[in-house]
C-alpha cells in the first residue's frame, strides 16, 4: 500500500463535530480526510442566528461553519464531497467504501450528525413544501404577512419561532409539554414576542388545504382530550414549520457498531464506539444535549483520541501516511480579524433585486470588488482544470437586475484567462411597464429574463440561471461550468450509465432561493445530468424575482423541483443528490 493511500483517520460528515476533528487532526499533523455527501457545515447551516456560541457574539450557522472549514483546511485537512455508502472496519487499517471509491485509514470518526423528525400528522407528507416546512431561514419568507405554526418545544423551535416574526403576521408556537424543555432564556425570547402565542400540552394531529394552500390545522388539547379547528384570524393561508427535533444518520453503522434503542450511537468514555478505532462525535451519539457546542467538543475529544489510535497503528504496521509537514496557517501572514473573517466567504452575496439603477451600474464598473481574494483562488483552480472554453449567452430585459447580472458576469469572464467569453443574446421579447420581460409561466422552461445560459463548441448544454447566481448557488453555477467544459466532476461508471440511458427529452425547473444551503446540491445535480445527457436540460429560477412560478406550482418552499417529459409533470421538493434525481426520474 502506497503511503499516497492512506490516511491516519477519516472522518464521515462535515458538520462541526467533522470540521473540528479535522481542524485538531491536521494541526497535530496527521493525515486527515473529511468526508461529507452534501452541504458541508450540516444542519447547523440552516439555522439564522447564532448567539450562544462562546467567544462569538453573533453570527449565522453557515458564517460559523465556513470558518469552521476555513481552520481546518489551512491546518491541511484534506475535503471529499463524496457518500460512504459502507464500512470495513476489521483489522489495523480500515476500509471506507464511498461513491467515488474506497478510501483506507487507521481510525474512522463518525459524524454524520441527524436529520429533523416527522412527526406524522395528517397531511405533513401531502403538504412538505406546500405548506409544511422544516427550515425556517430557508422557507421564511414563503408566509410573509401570513400566520404559522410552529411545531416543537426544544431549542429549535423557540429561536426559529423567533426568526419567524421577521416574515409572519403571527407566530403559534404548540407545544406538547407543560412548558419549553429548552434553556429558560432562549423560551423566554418567545414567550416575551408580542407576535408570538404560545400555546402548551397541545398536539398538531392534522392540516387541511384548499386550493393548494393550508386553510385550517385541527389541534389536540392533550390535558382535556378536546379537538379543535384551528385557522388564521384573516380566515387566509398559513404555513407549519416543525421543530420537533431530529433523528440520528446512522443507517451506514447500523450493524457495524452498537446502538442504543432510538437508534444513536453508543460511545463511551473518550467516545470510542464498540469497534476498536471507530468513534462517533456530534448529534447521532447517545446524550443529553445537541448543541453546536458539544460537537465541537466531541470533535476534538475524539480527534485527540484517534491521534493516539493512529500513532500505534503506525508504529505497529510500520506504514506512514503521506503527513502534512506546513500548512498554510504557517505560511500566512498575520492578518486582522476583520479581513480573516471577509476571506472565509468563499461566495459573493446573496444579490437582491435592485430598485437603484446608479447601484447595479456600480457593479459593472467595479467587477473585481464582487469577488473576495479567497473566491478569485478557488475561481482559478476551476479555471485552470476545465478542458473546454464556456460561453455564457446572456438574455437581458430593460431592469436594473439584468444590470447586475452582466457585471456578475463581466467579472467572472474578467477573471478566467480566457475560459469563459460572454455574449448577449438579441431576439423579440415582450416587456411590461417597467421594462421586465414576459413570460408564460406555463410553459415547461418559462423563457424568464435576466438568464444565463452555458454554451459550448456552440452548442447549448442545457444548464441556465434565471436571475443572479450569487449567495449560495455561487458554487453550484461555478461547478455547473466545470461540467459543461470537462472533465467535470467525477461520477461512477453505474450514475453515467443510468444518466446517459435517458433517451427521450426531460425539462428539469428548480426553484430556489440564494439563502437556501439545500438548492446548491440540487441544481449541480440536475445540471450534472444536464452535461452528461443533450436529452436533459436543466434550469434554475431564483423565485425572489419571478414570484409568479412560486404560485403557478404552489411553491412555499425550496427546492422545488418540476419535471416534465413526454406531456407529464412531477413536482416534488427537498434536496436531491445525483443518484435521488435519478431515482426520481425514473433512469
Amino acid at each position: 500500500m502506497s503511503r499516497n493511500d492512506l490516511y491516519d483517520v477519516i472522518v464521515v460528515g462535515g458538520g462541526p463535530a467533522g470540521l473540528t476533528a479535522g481542524l485538531y487532526l491536521a494541526r497535530a499533523r496527521y493525515r486527515v480526510l473529511i468526508l461529507e455527501k452534501d452541504d458541508f457545515g450540516g444542519q447547523i447551516t440552516i439555522t439564522n442566528e447564532v448567539v450562544n456560541y462562546p467567544g462569538v457574539g453573533r453570527t449565522t450557522g453557515r458564517e460559523l461553519t465556513q470558518t469552521m472549514r476555513q481552520q481546518a483546511q489551512d491546518f491541511g485537512a484534506e475535503f471529499l464531497s463524496a457518500e460512504a455508502i459502507g464500512l470495513d472496519v476489521h483489522g489495523d487499517v480500515k476500509t471506507v467504501h464511498t461513491s467515488r471509491g474506497d478510501l483506507k485509514a487507521f481510525g474512522i470518526l463518525i459524524a454524520t450528525g441527524a436529520s429533523p423528525r416527522k412527526l406524522g400528522f395528517e397531511g405533513e407528507s401531502e403538504y412538505a413544501g406546500r405548506g409544511v416546512a422544516y427550515c425556517a431561514t430557508c422557507d421564511g419568507e414563503f408566509f410573509t404577512g401570513k400566520e404559522v405554526l410552529v411545531v416543537g418545544g426544544g431549542f429549535a423551535a423557540a429561536e426559529e419561532s423567533v426568526f419567524l416574526t421577521t416574515y409572519a403576521s403571527k407566530v403559534t408556537v404548540l407545544v406538547r409539554e407543560q412548558d419549553f424543555t429548552c434553556d429558560a432564556t432562549v423560551a423566554a425570547a418567545a414567550k416575551n414576542n408580542p407576535k408570538i402565542d404560545v400555546r402548551y400540552q397541545v398536539e398538531l394531529q392534522g392540516v387541511t388545504a384548499g386550493q393548494g394552500s393550508l386553510r385550517e390545522a385541527s389541534i389536540l388539547n392533550r390535558a382535556t382530550g378536546q379537538t379543535e379547528t384551528w385557522k388564521p384570524v384573516d380566515g387566509g393561508t398559513f404555513g407549519v414549520f416543525v421543530f420537533a427535533g431530529y433523528v440520528p444518520a446512522t443507517d451506514l453503522v447500523r450493524g457495524v457498531v452498537e446502538l442504543d434503542d432510538y437508534g444513536y450511537v453508543v460511545t463511551h468514555g473518550y467516545l470510542e464506539t464498540s469497534v476498536p478505532g471507530v468513534y462517533a462525535a456530534g448529534d447521532l451519539r447517545a446524550k443529553n444535549l445537541r448543541q453546536v457546542v458539544t460537537a465541537t467538543a466531541d470533535g476534538a475529544i475524539a480527534a485527540v483520541e484517534l491521534e493516539r489510535y493512529a500513532k500505534r497503528m503506525s508504529e505497529k504496521t510500520g506504514l506512514i501516511p503521506q503527513r502534512p509537514t506546513s500548512c498554510v496557517y504557517e505560511q500566512s501572514t498575520a492578518k486582522t480579524d476583520a479581513a480573516s473573517l471577509a476571506d472565509t466567504t468563499p461566495a459573493p452575496a446573496p444579490v437582491k433585486r435592485s430598485t437603484d439603477a446608479a447601484a447595479a451600474a456600480n457593479a459593472v464598473r467595479k467587477p473585481g470588488e464582487l469577488f473576495s481574494d479567497t473566491t478569485k483562488q478557488q475561481l482559478n483552480v476551476v479555471f485552470n482544470r476545465m478542458s473546454r472554453p464556456v460561453t455564457l449567452a446572456l438574455e437581458l430585459d430593460d431592469t436594473p437586475l439584468s444590470t447586475e447580472l452582466r457585471g456578475f458576469i463581466d467579472a467572472m469572464v474578467a477573471l478566467s484567462g480566457g475560459k469563459l467569453k460572454s455574449v448577449v443574446v438579441d431576439g423579440e421579447y415582450e416587456k411590461d411597464d417597467t421594462g421586465r420581460a414576459v413570460f408564460d409561466v406555463e410553459h415547461v422552461l418559462p423563457a424568464a429574463r435576466p438568464c444565463v445560459r452555458m454554451v459550448v463548441d456552440g452548442k447549448p448544454t442545457g444548464l441556465a440561471f434565471h436571475g443572479v447566481p450569487s449567495g449560495h448557488e455561487f458554487n453550484s453555477f461555478v461547478l455547473g461550468l466545470y461540467n459543461a467544459a470537462g472533465p467535470g466532476q467525477p461520477l461512477g461508471d453505474d450514475l453515467i450509465e443510468r444518466t446517459k440511458s435517458i433517451a427521450s427529452p426531460l425539462n428539469i425547473m428548480i426553484l430556489v432561493s440564494l439563502t437556501c444551503t439545500m438548492c446548491p446540491e440540487t441544481v449541480l445535480a440536475s445540471q450534472r445530468l444536464a452535461s452528461l445527457n443533450p436529452a436533459v436540460r436543466a434550469e434554475a429560477y431564483d423565485v425572489s424575482h419571478f414570484p409568479e412560478l412560486k404560485d403557478q406550482y404552489g411553491a412555499m418552499s425550496v427546492p422545488c423541483i418540476v419535471i416534465n417529459r413526454g406531456g407529464e409533470q412531477t413536482v416534488e421538493f427537498g434536496k436531491k443528490s445525483i443518484p435521488q434525481m435519478l431515482d426520481l426520474i425514473g433512469a
